[in-house]
């Protein structure tokens, strides 16, 4: 019998026509393009998109600029930042990388000369960080901001924060920080890392609202929960 298999990987251009998309929106929603995105890279197809669609909107006199893309990637799965880093043309693979970042866990990009065009292309930039540092972001989201995202997403916090310090971006640029993936694509690394009790509640309003100590008439919201969406 024969079967068709589609391949969506970072080296469909299908997957990164619709990817590109981004940049739309975030011009749509701004009113204008920012001076930064910063991207976690695995695969690079994300950052290697991005550029595209901003590329597209400047091309067609659209918007006046192409914001400068920065790449974000584990200190351990690393070869494209390595590659801009050293002023390479060409990455060196990384055998094994190893992060909790399982998103940006690769060591051999589909789309690193993609990458390598649209970060030199924009006069952009790329960092590494630590898993602890990854770590650290994304309780920070958590905390501060309300946003749940995996590690691979919290990479761009940590990097954002790193690149401040180091002066390497201006604090007053305008920027877009992408968060690619919602923290419940890797729940286990959230709950292994919690500094904090992990307590377990029923899938009910109740539960919910009691685990938070608040009152629905308090707080003046409702959760709808029904045993077919938990």
């Amino acid at each position: 019998m024969k079967h068709n298999v589609y391949i969506l990987n970072s080296i469909n251009p299908f997957r990164l026509e619709g990817q590109k998309t981004v940049a739309f929106e975030i011009f749509e929603q701004l009113g204008r393009i920012p001076d930064r995105i910063v991207i976690p890279v695995g695969n690079a197809g994300n950052i290697s998109a991005c550029f595209k669609g901003f590329s597209e909107l400047n091309l067609i006199g659209v918007a006046e600029k192409i914001p400068m893309m920065t790449g974000i990637q584990a200190q351990n799965a690393a070869p494209i930042a390595n590659a801009i880093k050293q002023g390479k043309g060409e990455i060196t693979p990384v055998e094994n990388p190893k992060t909790v970042a399982s998103a940006i866990r690769i060591g051999k990009p589909a789309s690193w000369r993609k990458a390598l065009i649209a970060i030199r292309g924009s006069k952009g930039t790329a960092e590494t960080v630590t898993d602890k540092e990854i770590l650290s972001a994304q309780r920070l989201l958590a905390s501060k901001e309300g946003l749940f995202v995996e590690p691979a997403s919290a990479s761009t916090i940590a990097g954002l924060q790193k690149l401040l310090a180091s002066g390497t971006i201006d604090q007053d640029e305008e920027i877009i920080c992408i968060a690619t993936g919602h923290g419940l694509k890797d729940p286990a690394i959230a709950v292994k890392s919690s500094k904090k009790e992990i307590r377990v509640v029923e899938p009910s309003e109740e539960g919910i609202v009691g685990i938070l100590a608040f009152s629905a008439e308090e707080t003046h919201f409702s959760i709808g929960l029904s045993r077919n969406n938990i």
